[in-house]
């Protein structure tokens, strides 16, 4: 699954900062984002717009991190992404009119727009709440539980909410099966895609 490859630099992340420690896990983290962008370019494809944010933040973030040996760099970049990522919901639809959420599940399930707009609300809260748990546990505990936290509580709190996001929507659902799946996989990768334009194709991920 393609949402799985996005998360790739993330375990790396995790790993090497277990076996070593949080500067050599940043530099980690900023070399297998560069390899990902790589990957794209090497295919011949486009480097989704989510790339190039997430690796400049990781560059710049990681690289202060590095330089100044002081880890609050790279913790408070997934504040800056989640943050990001609920401003960019909540403006794209009040400023633009644009329901970023809708875009990405549309094809699977087909809601009323009252629904469609409390979904992209929903997401938008869910985002925000994120950054601020990750501010909380980042600068209140100590780095290992950061790094555990960041790693299995953000994620598996992603995981969480797509799958209550969709069941909460069977009803809507126009296949019992082969659009759920279709509809869990579009949700869950919108905490990587929320910035780029919906593809008909996920295997190009083209924006």
């Amino acid at each position: 699954m393609h949402a799985l490859f996005e998360y790739i630099p993330l375990v790396i992340f995790f790993v090497v900062n277990k076996f070593v420690d949080i500067y050599w896990a940043t530099a980690s983290l900023i070399a297998s984002s560069a390899l990902q962008i790589l990957y794209y370019i090497i295919k011949k494809e486009k480097v989704p717009t989510r790339n190039w944010i997430f690796f400049g933040l990781i560059a710049v973030f990681g690289g202060l991190t590095i330089f100044l040996h002081d880890e609050a760099f790279i913790k408070w970049k997934v504040t800056i992404i989640n943050e990001f990522f609920a401003v960019a919901l909540l403006v794209s639809y009040y400023l633009f009119k644009k329901n970023i959420i809708k875009q990405f599940l549309s094809e699977s399930i087909n809601l009323p727009d009252p629904i469609w707009t409390k979904l992209n609300l929903a997401w938008a809260l869910f985002f925000a709440l994120c950054g601020v748990l990750n501010w909380y546990v980042a600068f209140n505990f100590d780095l290992e539980t950061w790094v555990n936290f960041k790693v299995f509580g953000l994620t598996g709190l992603m995981f969480a909410f797509s799958i209550i996001t969709i069941l909460s929507l069977h009803k809507y659902m126009r296949d019992d099966s082969e659009d759920i799946t279709n509809a869990i996989e579009d949700s869950i990768e919108i905490n990587s895609n929320v910035i780029s334009k919906p593809q008909h194709n996920k295997d190009n991920d083209k924006i």
